[in-house]
């Protein structure tokens, strides 16, 4: 399999008037093509500092961190990654179209080629027929999906997404986590996913990263037994139960590092 992240010995140390904050330490991951990988963990535990990262948003302080085999300055400088936030940060102004579009005309590409990507993107999503409408017209769940659209757009193999379902109801992120599972089967992407929910990692996944609290560290890789193919019923199942409870003893071991935990 080919290495699309790779994170040998990371560490990541934010140096504050109070003292340093270790917010990663020894982190050692390997992500192939093609794998759907969540991190699950306490907040405060480092899961999105790790994507920010991939991202190159934050710099790390220790060990190495590559991309494609480059490092994540050249990742982002070569558009090798989409990234889908918590709230989706839609240009209120813009229709969902052109919130869509706004990579692809910062990229340069023609009105031609932006309108194929946008009505390819937007189908992927189930949001065709709603172009023209504003993020406001919208609900927060078809608001997600004109974020993840624009993450789409210009093509990246890789797709990093920070918690984007936790502000919504149970029922509208149960629909959004089994669209997002057929948007991944379609695409082929890798998808690197941010959550604190147990049901959420297990179902999605093909390897779950269980991380301890500050500094955040890798405490358990599991790779998930369930099939690609996941009804939500398949929750109710032994295997998914018995992964979820693999999971849920990952974070109590973690707790045992630090007397205070965040």
């Amino acid at each position: 399999m080919t290495a699309v992240v790779s994170a040998e010995h990371l560490g990541l140390t934010f140096p504050t008037g109070d003292g340093d904050i270790v917010a990663l330490s020894d982190v050692n991951l390997t992500i192939e093509k093609g794998d759907f990988v969540s991190f699950i963990g306490p907040s405060g535990c480092g899961k999105t500092t790790f994507l920010r990262t991939i991202a190159d948003l934050e710099q790390p302080t220790s060990g190495t961190l590559t991309i494609n085999g480059m490092s994540a300055e050249q990742a982002r400088e070569a558009r090798a990654y989409g990234y889908v936030f918590q709230a989706p940060a839609l240009y209120p102004w813009r229709t969902i179209e052109k919130n869509v579009a706004l990579p692809l005309e910062i990229m340069g590409y023609s009105q031609a080629q932006q309108a194929e990507r946008i009505a390819r993107t937007l189908e992927l999503v189930n949001l065709s027929g709603f172009e023209k409408k504003y993020p406001w017209q919208l609900s927060g769940g078809m608001q997600q999906r004109a974020s993840i659209a624009r993450a789409l757009a210009f093509d990246a193999d890789l797709l990093l997404m920070d918690e984007p379902f936790g502000a919504l109801d149970e029922i509208v992120r149960d629909h959004l986590n089994s669209e997002l599972l057929k948007l991944w089967d379609r695409t082929q992407k890798t998808i690197c996913f941010v959550t604190h929910s147990i049901p959420e990692a297990v179902y999605l996944s093909t390897k779950i990263v269980v991380m301890s609290p500050r500094p955040g560290r890798v405490t358990d890789i599991i790779e998930s037994s369930l099939p690609r193919e996941r009804p939500l019923d398949i929750r109710e199942t032994p295997e998914f139960l018995e992964i979820a409870a693999r999971v849920r003893d990952g974070l109590r071991a973690g707790h045992s590092y630090d007397g205070d935990l965040v």
